[in-house]
């Protein structure tokens, strides 16, 4: 996915964070209202960054700015206080067939609400769109440095209160753009 990382004027940001690399668009907006190009996989992701880049050269969106990232979601989710493994709908009939990057840097984990059950879109991440990032010790990206702590918060009901809806950790990666050819 392509994003913007900057933080909005009058977000109330905590003051380690100097960017938002979260995985939900509420904060940091995807490149595009990329749903109606219908170029996504089950994730609601991209299986490489070539759909990005086609999508941004037919429709004149400047990528430029943006940052490219690599989202790895973690096998199990949170649904009402109970971990089970992640089942995508694959109702819709979107190819998936991620190709991982020859490169990548782990930047961090988030913590993704999905309003409707097994739905594969990442609606929210509330560390940003709720500022929870002020209440937890996150990197300046408005991520978890580490697994653990997003999986602990998240089992020990640190989120609860929060929007309702399942819960799913995503390793949050930045990556190249492919070279112009």
């Amino acid at each position: 996915m392509a994003k913007r990382t900057e933080i909005p004027q009058g977000w109330p940001n905590p003051r380690q964070v100097f960017d938002v690399y979260s995985v939900g668009s509420c904060v940091n907006e995807d490149f595009a209202d990329y749903v109606d190009y219908w170029k996504h996989n089950s994730w609601w992701f991209f299986n490489s960054p070539e759909p990005i880049v086609n999508i941004a050269r037919e429709n004149s969106v400047d990528v430029r700015d943006l940052k490219l990232f690599y989202y790895e979601a973690y096998e199990q989710e949170l649904f009402d206080g109970v971990w089970r493994s992640v089942s995508l709908d694959t109702k819709w009939g979107f190819v998936t067939e991620v190709l991982p990057p020859a490169s990548k840097r782990l930047e961090g984990f988030d913590v993704v609400i999905l309003w409707v059950e097994n739905s594969p879109e990442p609606e929210h991440s509330p560390l940003s769109c709720q500022n929870l990032a002020g209440k937890f010790k996150t990197n300046s990206h408005c991520l978890f440095d580490r697994f653990d702590e997003a999986y602990t918060a998240l089992d020990t009901g640190k989120f609860d209160g929060c929007e309702q809806g399942t819960r799913r950790i995503f390793a949050v990666y930045s990556v190249d753009w492919p070279k112009a050819e």
